[in-house]
């Protein structure tokens, strides 16, 4: 049974060897950028323990759950009490109880996806990010939040989710933009669910998650080094016609030009008219009168 003075929390629903002989259209790996196989089969087992933990948090909360039904009590007493010195307890405690299974069930799939996503794309930053969006979120919510008794991990999802998307705007690299995605489409209700609404809900929980979780990722946006780019074999040939000092009109006119040496369109010197054509101007634009004051 939930606890009568309970507020909810509720979710917003090596190295290469040598540069290989490819031919001009081909894109090699260069030695900055890691083997295929291996890379995959690393970033595999990294979502993989990514997708554990989660799982394991997730089963932590159901555990405790009913652990509460098959004693018939209730632990939402350990949950936030805003000022008052015994709920500070809750700030540990909050984001394992939960008020009824339907607000567990709620909870479970925002951080077993989210979790997943931060642990995954982000291993080096997610630890920190997660202890800092525990901690934070449960403190604002002791010092600003309503009268009640506060429980639930919905502050923590949102935290992750604010995090994945802060990221994606800061990196920009090509894990960072997708996870942002990933998070906004799957969970962009929670950026309207930091807002007061139904008194039921600490809106509270998700707007102090979800500043503890900008924060984070403005903290640590460049702790986890960003993926290593692949060279294309013309940065190669460029780099290396530079090295011999061969000019452009050296190289055989049969091969495309680089894209430094493309001229944009408006660029572009017009061609001259064939023989005998008139070309027919435009009259020029007769000057604007003064205008009196």
């Amino acid at each position: 049974m939930d606890h009568p003075k309970a507020t909810k929390f509720r979710s917003g629903l090596v190295p290469g060897a040598g540069r290989p002989q490819l031919a001009a259209m081909d894109i090699p790996l260069t030695a900055e950028h890691p083997d295929p196989a291996t890379q995959a089969a690393t970033d595999r087992r990294r979502f993989v323990r990514a997708a554990l933990a989660s799982l394991a948090f997730v089963a932590i909360i159901w555990w405790i759950k009913l652990i509460e039904t098959w004693l018939g009590t209730s632990f939402a007493g350990l949950g936030v009490r805003p000022g008052e010195w015994g709920g500070l307890v809750g700030v540990l405690a909050a984001p394992l109880l939960h008020g009824s299974p339907a607000h567990v069930l709620s909870n479970s799939l925002p951080m077993l996806v989210l979790g997943t996503l931060t642990l995954a794309v982000y291993p080096r930053t997610a630890w920190r990010a997660i202890v800092l969006v525990w901690l934070l979120s449960g403190l604002g919510i002791w010092l600003f939040g309503r009268p009640s008794v506060h429980l639930g991990a919905s502050g923590l999802s949102h935290g992750l989710m604010f995090l994945l998307f802060t990221l994606g705007l800061l990196r920009r690299d090509r894990p960072a933009v997708a996870t942002a995605m990933i998070a906004f489409f799957l969970y962009g209700g929670m950026l309207l669910s930091v807002l007061p609404g139904d008194p039921k809900i600490s809106w509270e929980a998700h707007l102090f998650g979800a500043l503890s979780g900008t924060l984070a990722a403005l903290w640590w946006r460049r702790r986890d080094p960003a993926p290593p780019r692949k060279r294309y074999s013309w940065e190669d040939e460029e780099a290396q016609a530079l090295e011999d000092g061969l000019l452009a009109d050296e190289r055989d006119s049969l091969e495309p030009a680089r894209p430094a040496e493309v001229p944009v369109l408006w660029q572009r010197p017009s061609p001259p008219p064939p023989a005998g054509a008139v070309v027919i101007t435009f009259r020029p634009r007769p000057p604007a009168p003064p205008v009196e004051p």
